[in-house]
Parts: C-alpha cells; sequence; structure tokens
C-alpha cells in the first residue's frame, strides 16, 4: 500500500473525517486489521485565514508547497489536499513535492457524470463559488453547467462555515438556511449538489437534502483511499 501525504488543519473539523473515511475505505476494501498509511501535516488554519480574506493567496500557495515538500521528504507517494478552497493555489504542489495531487474535483465530477447529471448547484466557500478555479474545472473537463447561489445566498453560506462549521458548531437555524439556499439552486436549474466545502457535510445530510447531494470530503477520502491501495 502506498503512502497519502495529508495536507489538513483547514479546517481540523474536516481533517478529521478524511483520516476516518480513508481507514474506513481500507477496511472496507481490504478486511481485518488493515488501516492506510498516512503521514499529516497540519496548518494552524487561523494563518490561513488570515492570508485568505487578505487576498495573499501567492504566500498561501508557497505555504502549502512547502507543507508538501516535506510530506515527501517524510516519505509520502501522493499528496492529498484536504479542503476545497485552497485547490485554488494547488498548482505548484506537485513540481514542489514531485509526486502527484489527488485533485478533489476531479473525483466529485466523475461520480456525477456516471449518475447522469449535467447540471450542478455548487456551494462552498465565497471564493470557490466566486473564483473561476473550481467552477472551470468542473466545467472544462467535464462539461458540466455550474450554478452558484446569489449574492445573498453566498454571504450565508460563507458566513456559516468561517463562523460555525470550522469552529464545530452545528445549529438547526443554520441548517434552515442551507436548505433554503439549496432549494432556490434547483429552481435555477441544479440537478444535484456539490458540498464544495469539506465542512458542510458537518450541516447538510442526504436524507433531508431537497436534490441529490455529492459531499466532496468523503468522495475525496475514498479516491484517495483507493488510489493508495491500487498495486
Amino acid at each position: 500500500m502506498k503512502t497519502l501525504g495529508l495536507l489538513g488543519g483547514m479546517s481540523w473539523e474536516s481533517t478529521t473525517t478524511y483520516y476516518q473515511e480513508i481507514n474506513r475505505r481500507v477496511r472496507h476494501v481490504q478486511g481485518g486489521l488493515h488501516s492506510a498509511r498516512c503521514i499529516v501535516f497540519s496548518f494552524d488554519f487561523a494563518e490561513i485565514e488570515k492570508l485568505q480574506h487578505a487576498g495573499m493567496w501567492v504566500e498561501a500557495g508557497a505555504l502549502l508547497d512547502a507543507a508538501a515538500a516535506k510530506l515527501k521528504l517524510a516519505g509520502a507517494d501522493a499528496i492529498v489536499l484536504c479542503t476545497n478552497t485552497m485547490h485554488f493555489v494547488c498548482h505548484g504542489i506537485e513540481e514542489s513535492s514531485q509526486i502527484p495531487l489527488i485533485h478533489i474535483v476531479d473525483p466529485t465530477a466523475d461520480r456525477i457524470l456516471k449518475a447522469g447529471f449535467k447540471s450542478v448547484g455548487l456551494i462552498g466557500t465565497r471564493f470557490t463559488m466566486e473564483k473561476d478555479f473550481y467552477k472551470a474545472r468542473l466545467t472544462e473537463n467535464y462539461g458540466l453547467r455550474v450554478i452558484v447561489p446569489e449574492v445573498e445566498g453566498r454571504d450565508i453560506v460563507h458566513s456559516i462555515i468561517y463562523t460555525e462549521l470550522c469552529n464545530g458548531i452545528i445549529t438547526e437555524s443554520s441548517r434552515k438556511s442551507y436548505y433554503k439556499v439549496i432549494e432556490d439552486l434547483a429552481k435555477a436549474g441544479a440537478e444535484c449538489l456539490i458540498l464544495g466545502c469539506t465542512e458542510i457535510g458537518l450541516l447538510v445530510n442526504e436524507e433531508e437534502c431537497p436534490i441529490p447531494m455529492f459531499d466532496t470530503t468523503r468522495i475525496h477520502a475514498v479516491a484517495a483511499a483507493d488510489w493508495a491501495m491500487e498495486t
């Protein structure tokens, strides 16, 4: 089994989900006492968040590149960036580490296409919803139509992520607010939903979601585990 290098801590709430889901997948496939070979680099998210909201993306990307190189030196065979938003500055990771990056969008898009959907609603941080790095990969590489919430909806989704979900705070009022945003996306033509932030799965569940949803955290984790188990 190959070793996964996890770039986590953005936030640690979702990094714990990655670790659990990767190991659950390995146990499911290989059985017994098998578990994944993982090396984790966990950031202090306050430092990353400050750079994000200051628009200092080059500096944030440099931190990712340096951490990825450390994971390579520690024995990682591939990098798993345990966050959607920071894929905005993931382009230097492979060059810095000289090992592959398992991109979060690709296995998610594959799942959506196999399910037969062509139009997706995307919720995540404001950066993921408004910048092109995520939407363009879905559109240009996979032919998917991407719909994001209106300005008010984007504000609601973004605020709840940073003030509540990243701090492990789950409230019923925020859950209802998210479902209202999702209902509006469905009315706008979204056939399914991408949870484009690794914390959103802590709040939204498939049973109550008004349209089929694809949780990038769990999809990405399973894809990483399957890559590690390939011979």
